[in-house]
This record gives C-alpha cells, structure tokens and sequence, in this order.
C-alpha cells in the first residue's frame, strides 16, 4: 500500500509546474488571487482523554519511573535490531541495569508466588496438629481487649487496602473493555478520513490545474489591454523628453499672443497719454492764468492778505505737466510683424503634435494584433497541454485501486472486530474472576469482623462464646485459607503483566511520546544493513536520500502535504513531465519580437519652426523700453493737484472773509475737478502702459535663444521618436514580458506551496499511527494493563498482612473448647 500510495502522491503534480526562466528585470507583477485549495476537515482527533480514571495512570506511571528511571536504552535496541546484541561482554550487563527494577520486583513476585502457596501448606498442616492456633484453647490475658482491637484495626486498614486496590483493577479492567467497544468508532473515523484523504485528492488536483486559467485570464486581460499597458509605459519614457518640448512650443504660443496684446496696448496707451497730457498741459496753464487774475485783485494788497497771497503767487509754477509722452517711439512695426505671426495658428499645430504622441497606445494596438494572437494561441495551448497532460494519467485508476485496498482493508477489521470484542470479553471475565477472588476474600474479612465485633461479649468465657461471634472467627480463618488458595493465582497473573506492561510503556509508549523512538529507527543501516536510510531505500529504492521516519510522523502531524514530508520529488520530478518553461520562453520570444514603429508622430512641423523664428524677429527686443520706462515712471504733474488744491484752500481760510476768499476756494475746486476728470485717467493707463513695456521686456529678453531652445527641443524629441524610439520600446517590452511571465512564475510558486502544505495532506497518516500506538497500545491497553495489575498486586501484597491479623484475630472470636484462668504469660502459637 506504501509504493502505491506514493504513487498517487506523485500524481498530485500533473497540474503543478515549474519555471526556469530567470528574467533580468522582474518587476512585481499584479497579484492574483487563486483562493484556497478545496480541503475537507477530518474527523479523527488523535487524542485521548481518559477521564477521571487519568489519575490512576498517572499514578501507575510515577510508580513505573520510580522501578525503572533510566533513560531509553537506544544503543541496546539497535543492537537487538541488527541482531548484534551480546557480540560484547558489556551488553548483558546494560540490559541487566536498565532492567534491573523489573527484575528485582518480578523475582519478589516469583518468591511470593512459591513461598505463600508453601506457607499456606505449612501452616495447614501446622494448624491439624493443633499448632499454630489450631488448638481450640484461649489463655487469658490482661491485655486481651487490647490486643483484639489493635488486630482487628489493622485487619480493617488492610481489608480496606485490598478493597481500594480490587476496585482500581476492575475499574482498569472495566475501562479496558469500554475503550475497546468504543474503539470500533475510532477506527471507522480514521478509515472515513483515509477515504476522504484519497476521494479529495482528485478535487484538489483539478483545482490546481483549473487556476491556470485565473493565470491565463490575466495575461490575456493584459494582452488585450496592450495599448495602454505597453503603449502607456512607451509614452510615459517618451514622454519625459517629448512632453517637456511640446508643453516649451505651448507656452511660447502662448507668449506670442501675449505681446501681441501687449504691444497693442502700448500703442493705444502712448496715443492715450500724448492726448491726455496736451489737454491737461492746456488745462494747468488756464488755470495758473485766472489764479494770477486772482492774485492781482486790490483785496490781495491789504496787509492780512499780502504774504499768503504771495505764497499762493510763488506756487503758480508748480502748476504744470511732468511727463513727455510725445516723444515716444512707435511700435506699429513690430505690431505689425507679430500680426503676421499669429496669421498660423501656432497653438493648433502644438496640439497636433500632443494629438499624435497620445494616440502611441492606439499604434501599439494595431501594430501588434499578429504577435499578440499567436501569443493567445501559445497560452491556451499550454491550458490544453496540461488539462490532456492530466487525462493521460492513470490517476482514477490508481485512486479505485487504493480506495478497493481500503475498502477491503476495513472488511476484513469489521469482520474481526466482533472477534476481538470477543477475546477481550473473555479477557474481562478472567479479570472479573480474579477481581471477584480478591473480593470474596475481603468479603470473608468484612464478614469476620462485623460478625466478630458485633457478637463480642466481654464477659462470655471463650467456651461460652456466642454463635455470631464464633462465625466471625470462622470467616476471617475462610478468608485466610482462600488467601492462601488464591494469592498465588493473583500474583502470577500480576508478575507478567508486571513485565510486560511496565516494558511496553517503557520501552514503546515513552520514547514514542518524545520521538525517542523514530530516532532508533532512523539509525543507519539499523533495519536494512544495506540501506543507510530505509525509508527512502523501500520508497525510492535509493537509500542515500535523506528520509527519515521522525521527519515524515512530523510532517503529518502539522497536516503537511505528502509530496512533501515523503519527498516525492525523487520519485516524480514534475519539471521533467510538466515543464512550462519552454511554453514561458517562447511567450518572451514572441514578446520580445514586437515591433513599433512611431515614426509617423509629428510633434511640430517646419511651419509651427518658421512661425517661431518669424517671431523671434518680429523687432520686440528693439524697442527703446528705457524711454518709455522713463517717462513712465514720472508723475503726471510736478505737484500733486489735490495736495495743491487742499493746501489753497486752507491759505484761502487764513484771508478775510470776502470775494478774494471765495474765488481762491473756487480755483481750489477747479484743480480738484481736474485731477479727477483727467490725472486719474491718465495714470491709469499708464500703469497700463508700465505692465506691457515690461512684459514686452521681459519677453525680448534673448528671444533668439529662448526660440532656437524651443526648436532644438522640439528637434530633440522628434529625434528620439524617430531613431531611439526602438530602445525604449525594447526596454519597456521587456518589462511588459516580464509581467505577463511574472503570472506564471505566481502560478507555479502558488501551486508548489499549495502542494507542499494543502493538497494531499497526510494528517491521517498521522492519526493512524498515533491512534494504533499512542491511543489504542498505550492510552487504552497500556495503560489499563498497567493500572489493573498495579491494583491487583497492591492487594495480593497486603493479603500477607490479612492472613495474619485474620489469624491473630480469629482466636478472639471463635468458640474454644477449654479455657485458662487469668493467665499474664505471652501466647506461643
């Protein structure tokens, strides 16, 4: 059953592969989901509570380290093993020591086993002769009462012992008997598992195979989002150069449009101001003239008003135009240059150059439909392969042979196991005899004392003694001749499951427990002196691979995969049955021979160049911006009208009230009106006229060189679309490739994992063994074994003292035919 459930172990790989392919770059591809392997939960928990009676074992097991506390003996197993125990003189001497507590204790059982039968004879004999009590005759004592009362004490505790000790070996033996009925369900449970081990292995292993499609789902969804995967990832490296340039082109369009206005402004402005300042120029010198009128009135030469009018009169001057507009230069040429700039749509062309390096995805498409359909066709090939791959192997077979296998494996346990509940109830009456021995002995000692103490008459003489206390001597002395009769039968029944019970937990149960035991049998050439490692050796018939017994208990005991803790990998290497790699490489070749022409991208034409050049000598950077600049910034008037004006007004204050007053305040009106109604407008546009000379300054600033700039990189990125475009399309279609083997490469370590941890999981392999040995050999008979001849010998041991506190005792009780009078002397029996 081993090599053929190794066989369909191996089976499980026929959906598993395994790459070679080791890619230069692997970035981390999307991760797929492939959810969890179809598992069934098992029944068996191989584990054993015994229950209240736990304590018992636990017991039995400190009394069984205290005759035996040596460790295992492993040196002396191999030897036994390889048959080369007692080659040296030594060894005998190390089975003897560790040994040594079993022997002293059964060859105590062997001298209680000849001597108490010989005893009882003895004493028998002794007693017809009316010796050793057997004489039907008391002597009085003093101390009678006393002497009654301590043996009837210690025949109690001793009867009590015997009980206590009775009642654990038949509640072993009653426990023995309940675990091996219920036993049947166990072993049923661990077949149900081994059933659902071989009928889920199938499950598992289409699941595997049918994620391949989750893989290949993806890589197509990846092959028809090719546009914007690879064309994407082409534009994003193109575009570091090409975007740059394009957005340059932008922005000096953009600038075009902006000196434009700019030099439309400072024209209108000049022409603006030119007006503007004649007429103000014309308005200031009106005014100074009626304000001199004014000034000249006879009310001027009074003494209060002569000095302000002469301030007023000194001021006069201040009254007048600051800034020359007239004598600007013109920028109608170069107007008239950028109007013939801006006759091609500068921006229009840009964006035709942003339209066609975005459209990249669009030609990535259309150039690679061919490549990308055979890359489909190798794909699903490779779905195809491994599905007929999978059909091809005999796996249904193999499962109907090992399901048949232990199908009739259970048959033939169904079948014997009402034979074993047999022999084991069997086994329970002969216990149940041996118990019922003990108990009508103790019964007999009950009886004899309850009858004894109850029927006690201090003063009857020991002639006159009464009837219920005459039958309980009689039955402490039945009690002692069935001791006699019985106590050898017990202790033989005691001494060799003593020895044999007490070795197997020694010698099976505890070094299983801490893996002692899968060490011995993990020795080299221990059970094949040809074979270094048997397991390995019976499996693969190669016995220098490093399999061992402890390694694979452990495997399936964490449920591990069987591929795994076997090491199937030696048996059936799926990279030579089902290599993807080749299909992976030929995928990279089909990729890797994707060709993308991008030449037919225009970025910018040689209109769009020569329009730029036009404008870089439309004469912008001639323009005399220092005089306008100049003028610009200079006040409109020498003084600040309304600052002038306020300040008339108040002077006007400081004269006599009159007409002198008023005109001054009319005058001071006057200036004020002016400045609203032509100053204001006047600094507003030439604030208008300040923004665009410096705009058009800053914008001529090496105009030449911010142009050429502007076509070398516009010049630049055509370059690379046009010759290096082939590099970067190489390089990122590597990339791409990587991705779509990078599906696969998750694939293959998804289904190695899946088969080292969760298909096939030989948890029940595990729980057949630990139910067989920990729980079946150790937990129930073991330890059942153990904990009834632990109880049984205890009372077998103390029937020594019974027999004779029952003898000592029965003299108290029983009838005599004569009798002393007070007699102080000790009783010699």
């Amino acid at each position: 059953m081993a090599v053929e459930l190794c066989l369909l172990l191996l089976l499980l790989f026929c959906g598993s592969t395994v790459s070679e392919v080791q890619p230069i770059y692997k970035p981390p591809p999307g991760t797929l989901d492939f959810g969890f392997v179809p598992a069934k939960t098992y029944d068996t928990g191989a584990y054993h509570e015994p229950g209240p009676i736990g304590i018992l074992f636990k017991i039995v097991h400190a009394f069984l380290y205290l005759v035996q506390p040596n460790p295992f003996p492993q040196d002396l197993i191999r030897k036994v093993a390889q048959q080369k125990f007692g080659n040296t003189q030594g060894d005998y001497q190390k089975a003897i020591y560790y040994e040594i507590g079993f022997i002293v204790s059964a060859a105590l059982g062997l001298l209680f086993i000849l001597l108490l039968p010989l005893v009882g004879l003895c004493f028998c004999m002794c007693r017809c002769c009316d010796n050793c009590g057997g004489e039907m005759h008391q002597r009085q004592k003093k101390n009678a009462d006393c002497q009654r009362s301590c043996f009837a004490t210690f025949l109690f505790v001793a009867s009590l012992i015997i009980s206590i000790g009775v009642l654990c070996a038949y509640a072993a033996n009653q426990h023995l008997t309940s675990q091996v009925r219920g036993a049947k369900k166990l072993v049923n449970s661990n077949f149900k598992d081994l059933k659902v081990f071989l009928n889920d292995t199938p499950a598992q292993i289409d699941y595997l195979v049918s994620q391949y499609n989750t893989t290949k789902d993806k890589a197509l969804s990846d092959l028809n989002n090719v546009g914007p995967l690879l064309g994407s990832r082409v534009q994003e490296q193109l575009g570091k150069e090409v975007r740059p340039a394009l957005d340059a082109a932008l922005t000096m369009a953009g600038a075009i449009r902006e000196t434009k206005e700019a030099l439309e402004n400072v024209s209108v402005s000049v022409e603006v101001l030119q007006e503007g300042t004649e007429r103000l120029h014309a308005n200031l010198t009106d005014v100074k003239m009626h304000l001199s009128n004014t000034l000249n009135d006879s009310a001027c030469s009074a003494a209060q008003a002569a000095s302000t009018c002469n301030i007023i009169r000194n001021s006069l001057n201040q009254l007048n135009i600051n800034a020359n507009f007239s004598g600007l230069p013109g920028v109608s040429s170069q107007l008239a240059k950028v109007n013939d700039v801006l006759k091609i749509d500068l921006s229009s062309l840009v964006q035709k150059g942003y339209a066609a390096f975005n459209d990249t995805p669009d030609l990535v498409v259309n150039q690679t439909k061919n490549i990308l359909s055979d890359i489909k066709n190798v794909l699903e090939s490779i779905g195809s392969n491994i599905s007929s791959f999978t059909k091809t192997l005999p796996v249904q077979k193999i499962l109907a042979d090992l399901t048949i296998y232990l199908t009739q494996s259970e048959a033939y346990v169904q079948d014997y196991f009402p034979l074993v509940e047999q022999y084991d109830f069997y086994r329970w009456l002969g216990c149940l005899i041996l118990c019922c021995m003990v108990v009508l002995i103790v019964v007999f000692y009950y009886l004899g004392l309850l009858c004894g103490t109850c029927g006690y008459d201090k003063h009857a003489s020991p002639t006159t003694r009464g009837c219920i206390s005459n039958t309980g001597g009689n039955f402490l002395m039945a009690g002692v001749g069935f001791s006699f009769l019985f106590s050898w039968v017990l202790m033989i029944v005691v001494v060799l499951t003593f020895v044999t019970g007490g070795n197997v937990e020694k010698l099976v149960c505890e070094p299983f427990e801490d893996k002692t035991l899968f060490k011995v049998l993990d020795t080299p050439y221990l059970l094949n002196q040809q074979w270094k490692n048997y397991l390995s050796g019976m499996l693969f018939k190669n016995p220098n691979i490093n399999l061992t017994f402890e390694k694979v208990y452990s495997d399936c005991k964490e449920n591990k995969g069987i591929y795994t803790s076997l090491h199937l990998e030696h048996l059936f290497n799926i990279n030579e049955f089902l290599n993807i790699s080749m299909y992976t490489e030929d995928v990279a070749l089909r990729i890797e021979h994707i060709q993308i022409n991008l030449s037919k991208i225009i970025l910018l034409d040689e209109i769009g160049k020569e329009n730029l050049l036009n404008f870089s000598s439309s004469g912008i950077d001639g323009i005399n911006f220092g005089a306008y600049l100049t003028e610009i910034n200079k006040s409109v008037t020498k003084v600040d009208l309304l600052s002038f004006a306020n300040d008339l007004e108040a002077r006007a204050d400081q004269l006599p009230k009159g007409a002198l007053e008023n005109a001054l305040k009319g005058h001071a009106n006057n200036i004020r009106m002016i400045h609203n109604q032509q100053v204001v407008p006047l600094e507003q546009a030439m604030s208008t006229l300040n923004q665009s000379i410096r705009l058009l300054k800053r914008t001529s600033s090496e105009l030449m060189v911010k142009v050429k700039n502007v076509i070398s990189a516009v010049n630049a990125a055509q370059l690379l679309i046009n010759n290096n475009a082939s590099l970067v399309i190489v390089q990122e279609t590597k990339k791409y490739m990587d991705t779509i083997v990078g599906y696969f490469e998750q694939y293959i370590d998804w289904v190695k994992e899946s088969i080292a941890m969760e298909v096939a999981a030989c948890k029940p392999i595990a729980n057949v063994i630990d139910t067989a040995v920990d729980i079946f050999l150790c937990s129930y008979v073991t330890d059942s074994v153990n904990t009834f001849w632990f109880g049984l010998g205890g009372s077998s041991i103390f029937l020594i003292p019974a027999i004779i506190f029952a003898v000592k005792l029965s003299k108290y009780y029983r009838r005599m035919d004569t009798e002393d009078v007070y007699d102080d002397s000790v009783e010699q029996w």
